[in-house]
């Protein structure tokens, strides 16, 4: 059951809503009562996974942006966009980080970004950033 929570959580805190995935990764890596390199595969599967989420809604919702309900505001789209025009798909390895990372993905799909460049790059930056933590607490 701890493994799906942790899944949860890390897929949550890749879209919009707030979560700290690094800080029950690190906790239940404290703890020593699960299979520390499994935690590792399934907070990245699911902060991965979350980040998919936000690239097919980029991909195929690119006129509802403007809408009062949809995720992202138009701020952090902005913001975003140019993160990825400074840095290009190589952005993505950025996907991590608070505030720009989570709109960075829904940019890379309204963009049009090949998933194959998207799902590498992001799989780089969310898998490293979980291993410095499994690293720092192991």
């Amino acid at each position: 059951m701890i493994y799906l929570s942790l899944f949860t959580i890390s897929f949550l805190a890749a879209t919009i809503l707030p979560f700290s995935s690094e800080l029950t990764l690190a906790g239940l890596i404290a703890t020593s009562n699960y299979d520390n390199l499994f935690l590792l595969i399934v907070a990245s599967f699911g902060n991965v996974l979350g980040s998919v989420v936000n690239w097919v809604l980029g991909f195929y919702s690119r006129n509802l942006t403007t809408k009062k309900w949809f995720p992202f505001k138009d701020n952090q789209i902005k913001n975003s966009s140019k993160w990825f025009r400074k840095f290009g798909k190589w952005s993505l390895l950025f996907a991590w980080v608070p505030i720009v990372g989570d709109p960075l993905t829904l940019v890379a799909g309204l963009l049009k970004v090949r998933f194959i460049e998207f799902i590498i790059l992001v799989a780089i930056g969310k898998v490293s950033r979980y291993f410095v933590v499994f690293y720092l607490m192991g």
